[in-house]
């Protein structure tokens, strides 16, 4: 029986486009899995407070097998990336940083943070959460 997968992608919700895309690149490699990540639609995203969101956050990335980061270079500013990366510590689990195809310039502070870092290319991503999930 092949092995259900449980990830969380973290992304920022003004990249959803990118989010979409890493779903699609795992999709295409027949990958099983559970997306635990917190949605761009999720009510919490729009009506709940930073308190609320942290708890969110944290209990989606309780059960995950490994946590993906996209590495754009806009991850080092954001707030949340940086408490989704000390969540992710706490659990003792596993970061892949995904690195997108064009970028010059990429976030220090997730490739700092991950166990694996793998370009925007499907096969590379799901080798990686194979290795680490």
């Amino acid at each position: 029986m092949e092995k259900t997968y449980r990830l969380f992608i973290s992304h920022s919700w003004s990249y959803d486009k990118n989010y979409q895309r890493v779903i699609e690149l795992i999709k295409e490699q027949g990958l099983s899995f559970y997306d635990h990540s917190v949605r761009k639609s999720d009510p919490i995203h729009t009506n709940g407070t930073d308190e609320e969101l942290y708890a969110a956050i944290e209990a989606k990335m309780k059960g995950t097998s490994c946590i993906l980061i996209l590495a754009g270079v806009y991850a080092t500013y954001s707030n949340w990336i940086n408490k989704e990366i000390e969540i992710a510590q706490r659990f003792n689990k596993s970061i892949i940083a995904i690195e997108p195809w064009a970028a010059e310039r990429t976030s220090s502070v997730v490739k700092n943070a991950a166990h694996k870092i793998v370009k925007w290319q499907g096969k590379s991503i799901v080798d990686a959460i194979k290795e680490l999930g």
